[in-house]
């Protein structure tokens, strides 16, 4: 049977490096699931893979889009799914590398059918714009409480489609979520870089510096025109922009940064423990990762 190998984790865990080396010992490529790489305006506070890494193997669906053009989890699995396809027929293994939970459970399990429309989500945008995210949840504990402590409340992109499909529906959303899993003709190996957090957390907050040393707050005041777009309101540039409306000093808005970076780890950690086939690479072990997980492939 065909294998698709996921590299999934916490940022900075080291997921692109260890992608990378899967996909040249498998001879295959990779599928992007960072929800923020895809967006070709979008580069250093991404993280996105340098032009070395990309020239080493084949990263579909990274630049694949502009910050106008949204890419839900839906519409990421209707690019992917094609890609993934005819990589497993050919090559026999795809990587698929990404600490975006849900796309990658929206390409692995496909989605619930959720219904959209454009004109509820500009006006809850413009709630939020205008009194920020607590009317929203307020709301949003009202109609369905229980879909409320399922998700991140400080995601506001989250809030706003779950509102969205709520008020389109009049249903509760987490009873449009029939959890339906699409059969697979393939293999599923989940593999997890697992560091002590104190090393994690170092990790990022070495990262964050070195985006700055990069020059993230010219690519920032470069997208400052564009700020309201979604894609934007995200760690890392939310900061920046902040600091660019004088709220607080740079070194504050770093160090935010840095602690909201490791608040999103922490997210992307818990959501892992609802899976039962997460396989825990230990870094600090005399193996190499890439060696353990070969192992285990």
């Amino acid at each position: 049977m065909s294998k698709l190998i996921v590299v999934q984790g916490a940022t900075a865990s080291g997921k692109t490096d260890l992608a990378i080396q899967l996909a040249l010992a498998l001879k295959t490529e990779i599928i992007s699931a960072d929800s923020r790489q895809f967006y070709k305006e979008l580069s250093i506070g991404t993280a996105k893979p340098s032009h070395s890494e990309l020239a080493q193997v084949k990263h579909h669906l990274v630049d694949c889009s502009s910050i106008h053009e949204e890419i839900s989890a839906a519409r990421f699995a209707k690019l992917a799914e094609p890609i993934l396809n005819e990589l497993l027929v050919n090559n026999g293994f795809a990587v698929l590398v990404g600490g975006s939970g849900m796309f990658v459970d929206a390409l692995i399990h496909g989605l619930d059918e959720i219904p959209v429309n454009s004109e509820i989500r500009n006006q809850l945008s413009l709630i939020y714009r205008q009194s920020g995210l607590e009317p929203l949840l307020k709301e949003l504990e009202e109609l369905d409480p229980n879909y409320l402590k399922q998700i991140d409340q400080k995601n506001p992109m989250r809030i706003i489609r779950a509102l969205e499909a709520i008020r389109e529906s009049g249903r509760k959303l987490s009873d449009l979520h029939k959890n339906s899993r699409k059969k697979r003709d393939f293999e599923v190996l989940r593999f997890v870089i697992n560091w002590p957090r104190d090393i994690l957390y170092n990790r990022i907050n070495k990262r964050v510096d070195y985006m700055i040393e990069l020059g993230l707050i010219n690519e920032v005041v470069s997208l400052k025109n564009f700020r309201d777009l979604n894609a934007l309101n995200t760690v890392g540039y939310k900061e920046i922009f902040d600091f660019l409306d004088d709220e607080y000093s740079k070194e504050k808005a770093i160090e935010l940064i840095k602690q909201h970076t490791r608040n999103y780890a922490k997210r992307q950690l818990t959501w892992l423990r609802r899976y039962d086939d997460v396989l825990y690479l230990n870094p600090l072990e005399e193996k190499s990762v890439l060696e353990q997980a070969i192992a285990n492939i």
